[in-house]
């Protein structure tokens, strides 16, 4: 931190009209301003993180398996936050990235179910250690990953097993979106329609009803997340691993 406050936190983004959404809303409300990167837009990431507070890899259409340059470059970056021991939140395609580099695999159901819409999330034990979880989660993607080696999983679904999970000290994965806001929540579901008949998926009223259910819950888990991962020492955290290993 320097006299000014706490360094930028890295955002990086996929497309160019995407946003960081309530995650850069709490983040500016903490004190971090945002330094945003669209990779697949020409921008470079950065060498280190020594200036940065962490980074929050977020989501995007494509898939984490992809050929494209930018997709094998960013899932390379990743071991920048990781040596450097930096603060790490990968969101849906960012977490997938995540499992890819941490020598996991990103796949799809094996009966081509998707997750689109709002589901069921179920806390594990080390997950309720560490904190409250709404019941409903926002879901927006067509695959799934597994368990990296010495990753701790934190919160299951019923069609894709895991749902968020944390690695070392400081990297955290979610397969789900609570960075949504109204507005963006709406432009899903417009330009997001297509996927509608995918089997698994809600139609485009049951996500825009579910926020009014289920929001308030997931917004209240956001805050206390991203305040564990940027703001508190990772003792407590440690703690959860510390009961797994042993």
């Amino acid at each position: 931190m320097n006299e000014r406050g706490p360094d930028p936190v890295l955002i990086v983004l996929h497309q160019e009209t995407s946003s960081p959404g309530r995650v850069g809303q709490e983040l500016t409300r903490m004190g971090f301003s945002l330094d945003i990167r669209r990779p697949p837009l020409g921008d470079a990431l950065p060498e280190t993180l020594e200036n940065h507070s962490g980074a929050v890899v977020f989501g995007g259409p494509m898939s984490a398996n992809d050929e494209a340059d930018h997709i094998r470059a960013e899932t390379d970056w990743l071991a920048v936050p990781l040596r450097e021991n930096k603060p790490l939140l990968g969101i849906c395609l960012g977490a997938q990235m995540l499992v890819n580099h941490l020598g996991g695999k990103v796949e799809g159901h094996p009966d081509g179910l998707v997750e689109i819409g709002w589901d069921p999330l179920k806390p594990t034990r080390e997950g309720r250690e560490l904190m409250d979880w709404p019941e409903m989660i926002y879901q927006f993607h067509r695959e799934g990953f597994s368990l990296p080696c010495g990753a701790v999983r934190l919160a299951e679904g019923e069609t894709y097993e895991n749902q968020a999970f944390r690695y070392g000290d400081n990297a955290w994965g979610v397969q789900f979106h609570a960075e949504l806001t109204q507005m963006m929540m709406q432009r899903w579901v417009t330009r997001g329609a297509h996927r509608f008949t995918l089997p698994g998926s809600q139609v485009g009223r049951e996500h825009l009803w579910g926020r009014f259910l289920y929001d308030r819950p997931v917004l209240d888990w956001l805050r206390q997340f991203l305040d564990m991962v940027f703001v508190e020492t990772p003792a407590r955290a440690q703690s959860v691993l510390d009961r797994k290993a042993s």
